[in-house]
């Protein structure tokens, strides 16, 4: 798709994919665009691949605006695999078996030519020029870093459906699981899905009623950040051993500075994450061109990790740590509920469709976590905190929040097609956040588009290689809310003690003044695009002009600091955006039982 942007960032497994629709439109927002599974709002790893149908993209924000905040950065609509009625049982397996490595690294001089340089005259500064000199001019301890930390990964999956149904009801099951390695030895990830979906048919299809259930774990296996890894193995000398002659890993006491072999195998980590989503979908058609639709979704996220770097550690062979152990654990729920009604209207050459709409959600996450240090042994790892000695001395680590957050919507949509030529929607979305101040909570977010379809045109009837040419323009607006929830409000904190009276008395000072003219970031975003295919569309593609200006864009300002704090969050900026997108498919062999297709894709922002 052109114009969408999904990367892997590192060789770690455990990282999260970076997800990009047309650039970044804010500073301090998100830029993740809303992914919608079946309808409700989710993420790509919320069900498994092999059990996608389809996938549509929705990037203009005449499309998006009906989403309102929630689809300022685009729209990923994703639609699972489910049985239809009468559908005898079907029984489905899919699994494979892969390997990774990196395709190529960085051409680093090896011991050899490094010694051979040294040999000619030139002088060696930093980590590298240090140890060279230690070493003189022995290549014989030639260490390759990459490879060291390094491997060809290995990883399975496997998926099993179960679908069938009848007149009245149908049912749907997956379970699948998946073990990643990383590149990087030491990195990994298992993760094991489930769904189950059922829906029945009820007073001659006038009701059905759906109700879904999602679960997925997640185990990883690192602590430690890969991209240092990395880092660390490209600075390293090839002269520099991984161990030393005592069977320890070789150190510098060098600002940043780290042998990559002892982060891999001595900061050991784990974590544990889980989710599971209910919903339940009800939908009445009293009448044929009227459907009445409730959907009540409810989510939870719960996360628990553990770390602890031995005593082999640099954080004990530098600073004295004796072994440093920490723990967290996370929650998160939400609610939401959605009430629609929607119309179909059809007579002659005239076809209209309408929805409205009311939704509600309410978010609610909260956290823990601790560290301490100085343990008698490495055997207890972060299962036992209470043996590390620092928290007996007052130098242990504790941490805790919880933040709730309120999004109320109402919305409306309406679409209009003559004779499948002349399209037009227009939509509204009125939206209420409970992050922003008094007076400045509620956001409205037009939408309006125009499409002609010029080949469905009197005077096109004779050119026949031409299956659709379409142009379209639309304009829309959405609106952008803070990650932070209580910035709009004013806040103290405790910082320190001060000696009165015999006894020490906490510091409460101020964290930030209120602003009750926090509000919403607004995104106006103009689309042109024209769509075609040509010889029964053999040849086919899009092409798009996008611009679009962020005004009140939140930036940290500076503020007197005889109030207490440095800076406020303010609407103060603009930013502007704009870009080509290119879009071609060919089908360059099309028979009955063998096809191939060419796809190519540009963007330019």
């Amino acid at each position: 798709v052109a114009g969408l942007s999904i990367s892997l960032p590192s060789g770690d497994p455990t990282a999260s994919s970076a997800v990009s629709l047309r650039g970044t439109s804010s500073l301090l927002g998100t830029s993740d665009p809303l992914v919608l599974v079946d309808g409700i709002p989710g993420s790509l790893s919320t069900v498994a691949p092999e059990d996608i149908e389809s996938i549509d993209v929705l990037k203009d924000g005449s499309a998006t605006a009906i989403y309102g905040t929630r689809g300022t950065n685009g729209v990923i609509i994703i639609t699972t695999k489910n049985a239809k009625r009468e559908m005898p049982a079907t029984v489905e397996y899919n699994g494979y078996v892969s390997a990774s490595t990196w395709l190529k690294t960085p051409d680093f001089l090896d011991a050899k030519a490094l010694t051979d340089l040294r040999a000619q005259g030139y002088n060696f500064v930093g980590a590298r020029g240090e140890f060279l000199d230690a070493q003189g001019n022995n290549a014989e301890k030639a260490t390759d870093w990459l490879k060291e930390i390094s491997r060809t990964a290995i990883s399975h999956n496997h998926n099993l459906s179960i679908m069938g149904g009848t007149k009245h009801n149908t049912y749907t099951a997956n379970i699948s699981y998946n073990d990643r390695q990383g590149t990087i030895k030491n990195t990994g990830s298992q993760t094991i899905r489930a769904r189950a979906l059922v829906s029945q048919y009820l007073f001659d299809d006038m009701l059905k009623l759906s109700a879904e259930v999602m679960a997925d774990e997640t185990k990883r296996d690192s602590r430690f950040d890969a991209n240092y890894v990395y880092r660390q193995a490209c600075i390293h000398s090839p002269l520099e051993p991984v161990y030393d002659e005592d069977g320890m890993y070789t150190k510098r006491d060098i600002y940043f500075y780290q042998n990559p072999l002892s982060i891999i195998n001595e900061q050991l980590g784990e974590s544990r994450n889980r989710n599971v989503r209910f919903n339940g979908i009800a939908e009445l058609k009293p009448i044929e061109a009227l459907t009445l639709k409730a959907l009540y979704v409810r989510k939870g996220q719960s996360n628990i990790a553990g770390y602890y770097n031995t005593r082999l550690d640099e954080s004990t062979t530098k600073d004295g740590r004796n072994g440093q152990a920490g723990r967290s654990t996370s929650d998160y729920t939400s609610n939401m509920l959605e009430l629609s009604a929607s119309s179909v209207q059809a007579f002659v050459k005239h076809h209209i469709t309408a929805v409205a709409g009311y939704s509600y959600e309410d978010h609610t996450s909260e956290r823990f976590s601790a560290s301490t240090y100085d343990f008698p042994s490495d055997a207890y790892t972060w299962n036992k905190l209470e043996m590390g000695d620092a928290i007996n001395r007052g130098q242990a680590s504790i941490s805790s929040y919880k933040q709730e957050t309120k999004l109320i919507g109402l919305f409306a949509r309406a679409t209009y097609n003559y004779d499948d030529r002349y399209l037009v929607m227009a939509s509204l979305r009125r939206d209420g956040s409970s992050k922003f101040g008094s007076g400045q909570k509620w956001g409205n977010f037009p939408g309006v588009s125009l499409g002609w379809r010029i080949n469905n045109e009197d005077f096109m009837k004779d050119i026949k290689w031409i299956d659709n040419l379409k142009l379209r323009a639309g304009f829309g607006i959405t609106g952008i809310d803070v990650n932070d929830p209580y910035q709009s409000l004013a806040s103290l904190n405790y910082d320190g003690y001060f000696f009165y009276n015999n006894e020490w008395i906490p510091v409460l000072t101020p964290v930030r003044n209120d602003n009750e003219n926090l509000r919403w970031e607004k995104k106006y975003e103009y689309n042109l695009g024209l769509d075609f295919a040509f010889m029964n569309s053999r040849i086919r593609g899009s092409i798009d002009a996008y611009w679009n200006t962020t005004d009140n864009i939140l930036m940290k300002v500076p503020v007197n600091e005889a109030s207490g704090y440095s800076y406020q969050f303010q609407n103060v900026g603009k930013t502007a955006n704009k870009g080509i997108e290119l879009a071609l498919g060919a089908d360059l062999v099309r028979s009955k039982n063998f096809n191939l297709q060419l796809n190519l894709t540009y963007n330019f922002n």
